[in-house]
């Protein structure tokens, strides 16, 4: 900061008074300038989403007849995947065991 200022310089620095507004030089805006279009829509690459493959062994009958169920669900939590694969199995199976969850 310059010492030798006075208390008028810095009001004109500051607020822009009509004199020191004749010193500033403005350039003119064309008019054939072409408008911007802030509203572009951009192409957003797919994101990885995470899946865990969670098998199951379903069956109606205590120690009978059972089949091999896979679950895919969209999560990194191994808890949350299997909730939801017996979840989804309880509805049409009544014994449901859990043989392993892996990440795809």
């Amino acid at each position: 900061m310059n010492p030798e200022l006075t208390e008028e310089d810095m009001r004109r620095a500051l607020f822009c008074s009509p004199a020191s507004a004749e010193q500033i030089s403005v350039t003119p805006v064309e008019a054939h300038a072409q408008p911007v279009n802030l509203h572009q829509k951009k192409k957003v690459a797919k994101a990885f989403t995470p899946r865990l493959k969670v098998t199951l062994r379903v069956g109606n009958e205590f120690e009978g007849q059972t089949c091999e169920m896979i679950h895919e669900a969209d999560t990194l939590s191994t808890l949350l995947a299997q909730q939801e694969a017996v979840r989804i199995a309880k509805k049409k199976y009544r014994y449901v065991e859990v043989l392993s969850v892996k990440s795809m």
